[in-house]
């Protein structure tokens, strides 16, 4: 099984997803075990003194100003993820959570949380043993970073709470921990709270985004393709030197890609209307502007997200120089706000889709494809209610296009007076993802059918590709009407899991 060694360096994006989906072991770096005990050592010496410093020997938040006694100090680090998990609503997916946990593994490794090694050494081996803390969807406001979530993941440190084991079943903490031969861990000054006080949830959320929407801009690029050939379109408007005078990197390789894909088809630049088109549709001729558009701001959010991986987020931290200091790290706009951004390139995405798709049902605008696709219009009503089903998907990614990170509600006795509803960002964002799938699945569906319809003209290969592949994955080409909704769901797991984007790959080489 593949390893991640985690150091004080921070991790990958690659790292992040091992774990979080591909069920990776992880191991604690000497250099990561060494500052560790170091960190812990400035920590140790300051709450020895009689002056309060915040997070050790003092309250939290508004309670701050309360200095504690020292044999209190281990029961307020109890008390602190006791109180502090709070979540209610369904349960957050098993990838969330163990994301989650690896990127707070990340910082304690760092050696700027003051935390002992053996913490992070159970944090790991809870990780590697397939237990997976029960996390709930609502508790995050985002600052001071995902306190309740990760609230939830400390709590089954403790041995305490309820986690799910590698069985799928949900057990008492406890329970699994000693099923796994794991000594629930006994928190000391600063550890509650360096456990609970970071973006990580947001953070690992945004990276597993990304990797979906990498392969998504893939497959959008094919199912325009795949549309504009159906439609008998020009792919003229791909040209390289077109696209070099509006040099936008994104739109560059959408063109690129849809041009691999239509090399060698006999539908391009075809019409069968008495007045051939001068131009296509904008839904058409504007494909790479709008996908290349959110090809650009994934790259920008990629950006934040290496950043944000390369940082300690907690507060306070324990600095190179021995000083312990409070400051706003675990603020979390900087990744709320590429998260809302991303869902507003996803929604523009589906809904260009959604055009491209009516317009391959309309016999007024689909030169010379029959009524929504129908075998016998009239008799047979074709893909019509499949484009009602793409077009409701598409409202609700309007919906959730609207920004989280906008929004701000003050908390904590107004010491928490400005949030950045970053975890709120991410959950309506992997929704977004989801329905993206959905609206790009129903327009390849429709596009491999008009295809198929244009009796006498060849696709090109690639596409010709896709449509074999997706027949084969139980996706079913023209014919009467029968009962659609498994038809759907068939494309839809034909995009989702990367099987469009590898057979047209099979043919055009690896997309950009």
């Amino acid at each position: 099984m593949h390893t991640v060694v985690v150091g004080t360096s921070g991790v990958t994006a690659s790292d992040v997803l091992a774990v979080a989906r591909g069920g990776a072991r992880i191991e604690l770096s000497g250099e990561a075990v060494a500052a560790l005990a170091a960190a812990r050592e400035i920590v140790d010496a300051l709450a020895a003194k009689p002056e309060p410093v915040y997070g050790v020997s003092t309250g939290f938040g508004a309670l701050a100003t309360r200095h504690i006694s020292p044999e209190l100090r281990a029961q307020l680090q109890r008390n602190i993820v006791r109180s502090h998990a709070a979540g209610l609503g369904p349960r957050v997916e098993r990838e969330v959570v163990r994301a989650l946990m690896f990127l707070r593994l990340k910082t304690v490794c760092s050696g700027h949380t003051g935390v002992r090694p053996e913490v992070a050494q159970t944090m790991a081996d809870v990780l590697n043993a397939g237990i997976t803390p029960v996390v709930h969807e609502f508790g995050s406001l985002g600052c001071s970073g995902d306190l309740a979530p990760l609230s939830h993941c400390a709590l089954t440190l403790m041995g305490e709470g309820d986690a799910e084991g590698p069985d799928g079943t949900v057990r008492p903490a406890g329970e699994l921990l000693a099923a796994h031969g794991i000594a629930p861990v006994e928190l000391r000054e600063k550890e509650g709270l360096a456990l609970l006080n970071g973006t990580d949830g947001m953070l690992g959320m945004l990276i597993m985004a990304l990797a979906d929407l990498d392969r998504l801009y893939k497959s959008a690029d094919i199912t325009a393709a795949l549309s504009l050939e159906a439609l008998l379109g020009t792919d003229k408007v791909l040209a390289p030197e077109l696209h070099a005078i509006r040099p936008h990197p994104g739109q560059g390789a959408s063109a690129a890609n849809m041009l691999a894909v239509l090399k060698g088809s006999e539908l391009t630049g075809h019409h069968q209307d008495d007045a051939p088109r001068v131009q296509d549709a904008y839904s058409v001729r504007c494909a790479p502007q709008v996908a290349g558009a959110g090809r650009d701001t994934m790259a920008h959010a990629r950006t934040v997200a290496e950043r944000e991986l390369a940082s300690a987020v907690d507060n306070p931290v324990v600095l190179s120089d021995g000083r312990v200091e409070s400051n706003g790290n675990f603020h979390g706009a900087p990744v709320a706000y590429v998260l809302d951004f991303l869902a507003i390139a996803a929604a523009d995405l589906a809904s260009i889709a959604e055009r491209r798709t009516d317009r391959l049902l309309d016999k007024n605008r689909s030169h010379g494809l029959p009524p929504f696709l129908a075998d016998d219009a009239g008799v047979d009503s074709g893909l019509m209610i499949a484009q009602y089903t793409q077009a409701a998907l598409v409202s609700e990614l309007k919906r959730l296009a609207v920004p989280a990170s906008a929004d701000s509600i003050p908390s904590s006795a107004m010491q928490e007076d400005h949030v950045s509803m970053g975890w709120s960002a991410a959950r309506k964002l992997r929704t977004a993802v989801d329905n993206l799938t959905r609206v790009l699945a129903v327009e390849m569906y429709a596009a491999t059918r008009a295809i198929e319809l244009r009796e006498g003209l060849t696709p090109a290969p690639a596409s010709q590709a896709a449509i074999t592949a997706a027949r084969a994955a139980g996706v079913q080409g023209p014919g009467p009407d029968r009962f659609l909704a498994p038809d759907l769901a068939a494309a839809d797991a034909f995009v989702r899991d990367g099987r469009l984007v590898a057979a047209v790959e099979g043919v055009t080489g690896p997309l950009q």
